[in-house]
């Protein structure tokens, strides 16, 4: 599992930040994302995180915008976001020579938007709510979950979408860090991976994760479960 080591208690978090709207890309509290960053708005986004603490949030947009997709005061688009993200930590990062950043952002505990708020930065601000997930700041319980039928149920979604992976390193990865590293990987739509976020905690998570991996790797007209007993 990946560590802790930055916050320790909900107090210690910052209540505003800034956000970075991305469809169908999770981030999970303790799980590292990679990120290439290349407009200007999300450069801006990260020099000012490097001067300010380094965090910053990912958080869905939702894709589908009725009546027209609003804009902020600087014309951007802003599509309505869903209410809960998860703050990230900037812990690496590394400046290209075209104009981009490679950064590598860590999950640290969910949030809920309180507020966005009206701001003249180029990139979107809320006010956030951590205290309904508090317990992300603990090392998750792995303990109930069956990691044997949960690598049988990957095994054969990699067959199903002929792919392969390494079993040996899967083997030595703790529990915790395959079922989030599924959740953001996989490609599951933004709703999918909504649920897979707002999970009460890793064991719910895991039996999301299984419903979505089994439904994947089911063949047409095949019951989702129908070979995986």
């Amino acid at each position: 599992m990946h560590g802790r080591p930055y916050f320790h208690k909900i107090s210690e978090l910052p209540q505003q930040f800034a956000v970075f709207p991305l469809p169908r890309v999770l981030l999970l509290p303790g799980s590292n994302l990679p990120l290439n960053i290349f407009e200007p708005r999300y450069l801006a986004m990260v020099d000012d995180a490097l001067k300010t603490g380094r965090a910053f949030a990912m958080i869905q947009p939702h894709e589908k915008q009725p009546g027209g997709v609003p804009t902020g005061p600087n014309g951007l688009d802003r599509p309505a976001l869903y209410d809960v993200g998860c703050l990230g930590r900037l812990i690496s990062f590394q400046e290209t020579g075209d104009g981009r950043y490679h950064i590598l952002l860590q999950g640290v505990a969910r949030f809920r938007i309180r507020q966005e708020l009206a701001v003249t930065t180029l990139y979107r601000q809320v006010i956030a709510d951590f205290s309904e997930f508090e317990g992300d700041l603990s090392p998750a319980q792995s303990g109930e979950i069956d990691r044997a039928a949960l690598l049988q149920d990957f095994k054969r979604y990699l067959e199903h979408r002929q792919l392969s992976t390494d079993w040996k390193a899967v083997e030595n990865t703790p529990t915790e860090d395959i079922v989030n590293s599924l959740a953001m990987n996989c490609p599951f739509e933004a709703s999918e991976k909504q649920a897979l976020l707002e999970a009460a905690d890793l064991k719910a998570r895991a039996t999301i994760l299984t419903a979505l991996i089994r439904m994947a790797s089911a063949g047409p007209g095949e019951p989702p479960d129908a070979t995986l007993q």
